[in-house]
């Protein structure tokens, strides 16, 4: 049983902190390890560059689809138990990547990185409402920017671990491929799908392990009649589409995502597309993810007590905008440099617009976390449409300014769409 966080005399709430800390490190370390997959699958699987990015479509769309069921499972589980059975269905889809790695089917693959993020889409919609309804809504960025450093944590260890396994020596093994056929490029593909197997089944027993912790263990709850009275919701309120800063947060939170999924999980093809190697590149996105952690400690200080959220959400799209252009005019380490550095101004902009959208909801809480997790869809939907825009210019960087009108919307919300529809 979970006991109630009651509004007026909250407990110390360190404890459930480090326990969500825990789960946002597994969502950084299976999100991010899709920057290792695109590049790996492609060559395992023989694919272009537009259907290896279809690795972000089968992950990102699952939240999409996902979201809303996630709601009414939370509003029946509560929090807690949502949580622990996420973890289990995210086991089930690493296991099958066994199969998948067998007989080298993509479509398998893509399957399993569908129940990964069903699993993910869970845990997603109950952690991130309860990390801002946990304390203060004023300091709900710098609680959430704790999250996001044991997210990118996760994330640069899945590249530097997961990407050393699975792309270790890719260049050489590349070239030697070219010079096979028949049988004997049959097996060294077999060979190389089969580098996934093990830190997979080592992923499910991570995730069944940590599902049994959770469900055993005693996490505060949040009451829905509670959030009323905090949030003051008039009784008038039928449903979420009745909080157009909440739907227009979604919006908001579909752009976010889809541009910083290009910004990490591109950054390999856009370092070879400008002259590195794969090997050299296969790194790349690490750099992201301490512009990122640096990102999220510089919030964590700043946050409330030297600027508001709203604010710094402004200051950081206008960086993210200067930084796209300045690495699509340059080359070698001035551009490499340039897109890292959009980890450092991304950072913040989760963090921000969460609380902006769901502040106010009440009893809609758990139904309006749904709905920004239904956003995440943009990270589905726009990189495998810079995919398409990098065939059709023949250049990775001119395809980035598609970032640019993403994060004019973003600046729109933090400017006047948060307000929308509150007196």
């Amino acid at each position: 049983m979970s006991t109630s966080i009651s509004l007026n005399q909250r407990p110390n709430y360190i404890f459930p902190l480090v326990v969500i800390g825990s789960l946002f490190f597994i969502f950084g370390f299976v999100t991010w390890a899709n920057g290792s997959l695109i590049p790996f699958l492609q060559i395992a699987c023989e694919l272009t560059q537009a259907q290896s990015f279809y690795v972000t479509s089968a992950f990102f769309a699952s939240y999409f689809i996902m979201a809303l069921p996630a709601s009414y499972i939370l509003k029946k589980l509560g929090f807690k138990n949502g949580m622990s059975l996420g973890l289990f269905i995210m086991a089930i889809g690493a296991l099958l990547f066994i199969p998948a790695a067998n007989s080298r089917s993509y479509p398998l693959f893509l399957i399993g990185l569908y129940v990964i993020a069903t699993g993910l889409t869970l845990l997603q919609t109950a952690s991130n409402p309860y990390v801002t309804v946990l304390g203060p809504i004023e300091s709900a960025a710098k609680r959430i920017s704790i999250m996001g450093v044991c997210n990118k944590i996760a994330g640069i260890l899945a590249i530097l671990i997961l990407g050393g396994i699975i792309l270790k020596n890719a260049d050489a093994f590349k070239a030697k491929l070219a010079t096979l056929t028949g049988a004997a490029k049959e097996a060294e593909l077999d060979a190389l799908a089969s580098r996934i197997v093990g830190p997979y089944i080592i992923i499910a027993i991570a995730f069944a392990v940590l599902a049994v912790i959770i469900y055993f263990i005693k996490l505060p709850e949040v009451k829905d009649e509670e959030q009323d009275a905090k949030d003051h919701v008039p009784t008038n309120k039928k449903n979420i589409l009745q909080f157009p800063h909440l739907v227009l947060g979604a919006i908001a939170i579909f752009f976010y995502v889809g541009v910083e999924v290009i910004s990490y999980d591109t950054f390999a093809n856009f370092g070879v597309s400008i002259g590195y190697t794969l090997d050299e590149a296969k790194t790349f996105a690490t750099f992201t993810g301490y512009a990122l952690i640096a990102g999220y400690l510089l919030g964590i200080f700043l946050i409330p007590k030297y600027i508001s959220q709203r604010k710094a959400l402004i200051i950081s799209v206008i960086l993210s905008m200067l930084l796209v252009v300045i690495a699509i005019l340059n080359k070698g380490m001035i551009a490499v440099v340039c897109f890292a550095l959009l980890g450092f101004s991304n950072a913040i902009m989760w963090p921000a617009i969460w609380p902006l959208a769901i502040q106010g909801l009440g009893r809609f809480t758990k139904i309006g976390a749904a709905l920004l997790i239904m956003g995440i869809v943009g990270g589905a939907i726009l990189p495998p449409l810079y995919g398409k825009l990098t065939e059709a210019t023949g250049s990775n960087q001119t395809a980035y300014l598609m970032m640019i009108p993403c994060y004019l919307y973003i600046l729109y919300y933090a400017l006047a769409g948060y307000k929308a529809g509150k007196k």
